[in-house]
């Protein structure tokens, strides 16, 4: 009965005080991780880097560079003809391809040559391979019809020198210069002009593909090929050969005026504020800035940057600071646009060209993981011409066990949300990531004629929210690029599942993951999160079904047995269309 009494005592005591709930917008507690040998070979894994991947990435960068160079002394017309001449030795080859025997086609390239971090475990199944490495030449810069014509391996870097000098630029130019023209289109592409003019696969005007039986076409937004124009972004290489594409040219001026605009307070009034830079309120068109994004650097702090392009004698009128942004020794981007935060809001003008590029340097902020002690100014100064690493050396040199345990506990993934969910998307990474520095980064997503693969929200233009437009919703990608706070600390992390969340987040929102990242799901959800309809149709319409992989077969983790392989080449597979949730 005493016994019974307490308890009664003890419910009654918690009813009138109960204990405080844990706030949902705090990181989840982990227990301590014990410390083995591949956390050591990661934590000196810099020693590798400095005396033998950045020697070697400045002798690739440089024998890039001539050839680079040496494309450009040709005429057009000669580059016109060895383009052709590499169509026709692509389409030999494909037909050159036996069905019964041979695996499902795909290029030749190397699986550590991507750029991206996801495992290209489908290379080392059975395949049947296309070398697409000449393809790497600029064709064509049309001043008139504004219109740059390159093969899908012309590089960021390779384009900007080439327009920058006649102040064009593509309108979607990605910051990092080794971001190939064919990854962007086939996959994603997004740069601080994507807010005006889309993701990069938005500015192309045409493009030419090789198709499974061989036929090349051309596929423009209008013409009888216009179901695969609309289909090949997000495709991932799985519906032909992309051997050229026409993009969108935009005139540009000598300068970035850049504005650095510091931001205190809630994750949810750092998007709010994130926002009001770029989508003023009253929907003024002349407040939108030519570039923006964001850097939020703790859950607390964060830089808003907007830049107007300016000329040069803009940019060196008395009083008016320029900095090069490009040169070996500067801070790194990231580093320097977090000094506003003690500064407070300042103007500094950057060459336009330095500014697109302004995150290769230092990978955005891996470099500092890479390299530690890589943003020191002695570092800067003495090997900061060498950098950056080659990405896909680092991939090269870092074996299956630092592999997996980058996967495990390191975070590379860009949210695609719409921008009214952007500070719901922040502190769900903060809670079951907490990765910091976070890029922010809008784009337009266009209501098309037909339902590609990611689409807006259906009945987004009724509902009038900032940044969108009766075309277009708006919508930003959150880089998450980083260790978590939790493996720093010596926590332990689950890689694997933590992915696994923020994709059944995504596909809760109406959000997107670009397939360049480690995915966790599965051919469901896969079509849970993108919608299969008109790449299906692609797909049986221009016969690859049976002939390239399925983009779900190259997305998916884990190598391929030699069943799957077996069960794609003869197209029965389940069906993409996934019950709705």
């Amino acid at each position: 009965m005493v016994f019974s009494d307490l308890v009664k005592r003890a419910m009654i005591a918690l009813r009138k005080h109960p204990p405080p709930m844990a706030d949902v917008h705090e990181p989840l507690v982990r227990r301590k991780r014990k410390k083995v040998l591949v956390d050591y070979l990661v934590q000196f894994r810099w020693i590798l880097v400095i005396f033998v991947v950045l020697p070697i990435s400045s002798l690739i960068y440089f024998n890039i560079f001539l050839g680079d160079m040496w494309s450009a002394m040709k005429s057009e017309k000669k580059r016109q003809k060895q383009h052709d001449e590499n169509v026709q030795k692509v389409v030999k080859r494909l037909k050159q391809r036996n069905p019964k025997k041979d695996g499902l086609v795909c290029t030749a390239r190397k699986p550590w040559i991507a750029v991206g971090m996801r495992n290209v475990d489908y290379k080392r199944a059975r395949h049947f391979e296309i070398d697409l490495s000449s393809f790497r030449n600029i064709l064509e810069i049309d001043k008139e019809r504004m219109v740059a014509k390159v093969e899908p391996l012309v590089n960021m870097g390779q384009i900007s020198r080439a327009t920058c000098p006649m102040n064009l630029a593509l309108a979607v130019i990605a910051e990092l210069d080794d971001l190939t023209v064919g990854g962007l289109i086939n996959g994603y592409g997004i740069e601080g002009s994507s807010h005006l003019y889309g993701l990069f696969s938005d500015t192309v005007v045409a493009m030419e593909v090789v198709l499974a039986d061989g036929r090349v076409v051309r596929a423009t937004k209008d013409n009888e090929y216009s179901d695969l124009f609309y289909g090949i972004p997000w495709s991932q290489g799985t519906l032909g050969f992309l051997v050229s594409a026409e993009i969108k040219l935009i005139p540009i001026k000598e300068y970035m005026k850049l504005t650095y605009i510091p931001v205190k307070g809630s994750l949810k009034e750092i998007a709010q504020a994130y926002a009001d830079s770029f989508a003023p309120r009253d929907g003024d068109p002349a407040k939108v800035p030519d570039f923006v994004e964001g850097m939020v650097y703790t859950e607390s702090e964060g830089v808003m940057m907007t830049g107007v392009y300016a000329s040069k004698e803009e940019a060196k009128k008395k009083g008016n600071k320029i900095n090069c942004v490009g040169w070996w020794f500067k801070p790194w981007f990231y580093q320097h646009a977090q000094t506003a935060l003690k500064r407070g809001e300042f103007v500094e003008y950057i060459p336009t060209r330095e500014y697109y590029h302004r995150h290769t340097r230092c990978l955005y902020w891996e470099g500092k993981l890479i390299l530690p002690f890589g943003d020191q100014f002695w570092f800067r100064f003495l090997l900061g011409w060498l950098m950056p690493p080659k990405v896909s050396l680092l991939k090269a040199t870092q074996g299956e066990a630092i592999r997996n345990y980058y996967h495990d506990n390191h975070v590379i993934q860009d949210m695609l949300v719409p921008l009214y969910k952007v500070g719901d998307a922040l502190e769900f990474v903060h809670r079951e990531m907490e990765v910091y520095p976070l890029w922010l980064c809008p784009h337009r997503l266009y209501k098309l004629p037909v339902k590609t693969m990611v689409y807006p929200e259906p009945g987004f233009e009724h509902q009038h929210r900032q940044g969108d437009t009766s075309y277009a919703q708006m919508f930003t990608d959150v880089g998450v690029y980083y260790t978590p706070a939790a493996v720093l600390r010596g926590e332990e992390f689950n890689g694997a599942e933590a992915v696994h969340r923020l994709e059944q987040w995504l596909i809760e929102n109406h959000s997107y993951q670009p397939q360049y990242a480690v995915s966790e799901l599965n051919e469901k959800d896969f079509w849970r999160m993108f919608d299969a309809s008109h790449y299906e149709h692609c797909r049986r319409k221009y016969g690859a079904v049976g002939t390239f992989m399925s983009v779900y077969y190259k997305s998916k983790k884990g190598r391929k047995t030699e069943k799957e392989v077996q069960e794609a080449e003869a197209a029965i597979l389940e069906p993409a269309y996934a019950d709705e949730a």
